[in-house]
């Protein structure tokens, strides 16, 4: 059995080394506006997918969290990320995965009920609370790995 599941890890890495190899160089996109400064990409295109970085519930033009707690926060982080996906040529039905991170677990339902709103297919999707808070004092967090659009489909 151990062979087995050896043979598989190494044909699976052989198998991504074979398609990096021809891929083309990752592509980093900044945050928009004010928040190009960031110390991170907002999303990295490479080997078929878009790794995007979590995102807050901030609003791009003010580059501030926006008021009212876990509901609008969960809105504006998801239209963060849809806006992000645009700008990769993607859409929300490309997202395979999302993890959620919540200043408090308690708040999972009404993250909930916003989240469900932007997929017509639903992605896999962890959730998990967080013992030490969220950046900029933030109810939630999301990140999500989308496929990449194919570019010879075209």
């Amino acid at each position: 059995m151990r062979q087995l599941i050896a043979s598989a890890v190494i044909l699976g890495a052989a198998a991504l080394v074979g398609t990096s190899g021809h891929a083309e160089p990752p592509v980093h996109l900044a945050p928009p506006g004010t928040m190009g400064e960031l110390p991170f990409s907002e999303a990295v295109i490479y080997g078929g997918f878009i790794f995007l970085s979590g995102q807050l519930g901030v609003d791009p033009a003010t580059g501030k969290l926006v008021e009212g707690g876990i509901g609008p926060e969960t809105r504006q982080t998801m239209e963060n990320i849809q806006a992000t996906l645009t700008r990769a040529g993607a859409t929300m039905n490309d997202v395979i995965k999302c993890t959620v991170f919540l200043a408090d677990i308690e708040e999972w339902a009404a993250m909930n009920a916003e989240y469900v709103k932007f997929f017509d297919r639903k992605p896999a999707r962890s959730a998990l609370g967080t013992a030490g808070g969220i950046a900029l004092g933030a109810r939630t967090e999301i990140e999500c790995l989308a496929a990449a659009p194919d570019d010879d489909a075209a």
